[in-house]
């Protein structure tokens, strides 16, 4: 925090692996910093925001056992984490007995999309329907329940893999795909126009995920819509619009009090993220570019580094890289201060280090001075 001009309201953590147990450990251990020293009450994380609500409700209110959130509350796979069951069960634990005020929250920020495919819209757009149908005047929504299952069809026809590497596999650019665009964007609007009165006749939570529920709904039905494009800038399309959706969910989080922030780095660096595709190269404004351009200083970025994962082939780096300075070091973990680090090696710029792991991305010294602070971990065991 030291590096940093004032407590951010999203501090950042990024991690340049995923699957890492001990880059869990140390994002555990860093959040309980923050709830104990600094004030901070909310964790999202890189994974489902609709199924982040169910991880949520149990460590606020202890609905559902631990078994059971961990099945259903975490994507990607997170669940089989035992530092993420850790983090629950502690998150939990800390909320037993105290006021709704003073609790720690959980939130997922990711869509329900991958790069394999992306959910149906229809859980957050049923969901939008069914809050506003129960609180305001039926004559002012633009279409009943039966109209929306009517629309959406089948769910296998919106969640066929098939559809991410072929375009004419996804119903996207369907009629009624389109028609369901147009309903999104008016029970969104509707959601914005009530606001006064759903403020007064629900609770801010409920309101809060009822705009969780129209976010996705128009990000899925946008992001769906560029599944069927046929155009070159379509991946670059389809990466810049997750992070889009990543980037409006964070800063709905920051806007409900300060919040640590745990994701792939690429996701959370200030610069562009890039990938290599089966159709090309790809590149876009990353959600922490984007939340950054809003909050300014309200964002810190944190990027992590590390020096080995053998068990990934991943042996020491080269002297002349980032991580071989900072592999001389002779602790096993450390903070570094990135801009500092950036002046003092002036012009002599370190070599980006090659990765033999394709999980590991490693740190490029181009960006030091774009990033607040450098956690670097020595080496990582297999766990």
């Amino acid at each position: 925090m030291k590096l940093l001009p004032g407590r951010p309201q999203l501090f950042a953590l990024g991690e340049p692996a995923h699957g890492e147990e001990t880059l869990l450990e140390l994002r555990n251990e860093l959040f309980r910093q923050l709830v104990e020293q600094e004030g901070y009450r909310t964790i999202a994380i890189e994974s489902d925001c609709m199924r982040g609500l169910v991880v949520d409700d149990h460590v606020t209110t202890g609905l559902g056992t631990l078994d059971e959130v961990m099945e259903h509350g975490l994507s990607h796979g997170w669940g089989t984490s035992a530092a993420n069951r850790e983090l629950v069960r502690w998150m939990r634990a800390y909320n037993d007995g105290r006021p709704a005020s003073d609790q720690l929250r959980f939130a997922g920020f990711d869509g329900p999309l991958e790069i394999t495919g992306a959910a149906s819209p229809r859980q957050a757009l049923t969901a939008l329907h069914g809050y506003l149908a129960a609180r305001v005047d039926a004559a002012l929504l633009p279409c009943t329940g039966e109209t929306l299952d009517r629309l959406l069809g089948t769910d296998g026809g919106w969640t066929d893999p098939a559809a991410m590497t072929d375009p004419a596999q996804s119903v996207g650019q369907s009629t009624e795909a389109g028609e369901l665009r147009l309903l999104a964007d008016d029970l969104v609007a509707l959601l914005d126009a009530q606001t006064p009165h759903l403020l007064a006749a629900t609770s801010r939570d409920d309101w809060d995920r009822a705009r969780l529920y129209g976010r996705t709904a128009t990000g899925l039905l946008r992001y769906h819509h560029w599944m069927a494009d046929t155009s070159p800038a379509r991946m670059t399309r389809l990466c810049a619009l997750r992070d889009l959706m990543m980037a409006h969910n964070l800063l709905a989080v920051a806007a409900r009090g300060p919040a640590l922030v745990h994701a792939h780095n690429s996701h959370l660096q200030r610069e562009k993220s890039t990938m290599q595709m089966w159709e090309g190269p790809v590149e876009w404004w990353s959600a922490g570019a984007l939340a950054s351009a809003q909050l300014g200083e309200g964002y810190a970025f944190v990027a992590t580094a590390l020096g080995t994962i053998r068990h990934h082939g991943v042996g020491t780096p080269p002297p002349d890289t980032v991580e071989g300075l900072l592999y001389t070091f002779p602790e096993d973990r450390c903070v570094i201060d990135a801009r500092r680090l950036a002046a003092t090696l002036g012009d002599t710029r370190p070599a980006l280090r090659v990765s033999p792991w394709f999980g590991y991305s490693s740190l490029d010294p181009a960006h030091l001075a774009d990033t607040d602070g450098i956690v670097f971990v020595k080496d990582v065991p297999q766990m």
